[in-house]
């Protein structure tokens, strides 16, 4: 009978540890392959629509003034719009932030030339259950979320670019 238990034990365990693992376990993160969900953000700036990009490749960046991750990887979204743009590649940097005040002296004081629109009620990045910044999603120029970066990237890396260009 102990034998029996200690196998049954052992059974569950290694069960649970193939569940837990199954959260990833090699498969495409969700959204990959389907309609990057449409959103509207307005704030004191402009309005911005998701939808209205389609046709171009839309790097989309959920970011935040207050998070270190972020402003390492800002450099490199800009210098890679600047590059990619006549392309057809169009970097869309929602931000997170509440305060207003702080996220305008961010894009001047960093030169952010980029379309950036804040949303502070982080709806848009709800629609996507993006919680932790930067994280980015790269949808092809029909719409489809093709590629899901969680952290920063180095944007200018030719990889990074090779793969943007062939979108």
């Amino acid at each position: 009978m102990r034998r029996i238990l200690c196998f049954l034990s052992s059974a569950a365990l290694v069960f649970i540890l193939l569940a837990l693992s199954g959260c990833y376990s090699g498969t495409r993160p969700p959204r990959i392959g389907s309609a990057a969900p449409d959103f509207t953000v307005r704030d004191a700036e402009r309005t911005v629509t998701l939808s209205q990009l389609k046709g171009q490749v839309v790097v989309l960046n959920f970011w935040a003034t207050w998070c270190p991750p972020c402003i390492e990887e800002m450099p490199s979204l800009v210098q890679m719009q600047q590059r990619m743009k006549p392309r057809g590649v169009t970097v869309l940097a929602v931000s997170v932030d509440v305060d207003q005040d702080n996220y305008q002296r961010f894009l001047r004081d960093h030169n952010v030339n980029l379309l950036s629109v804040r949303d502070a009620d982080q709806k848009s990045n709800a629609l996507y259950g993006t919680f932790k910044f930067p994280e980015t999603y790269v949808i092809d120029r029909g719409g489809i979320v093709r590629r899901k970066f969680i952290g920063p990237v180095d944007w200018t890396e030719p990889d990074v670019i090779e793969y943007l260009g062939k979108l």
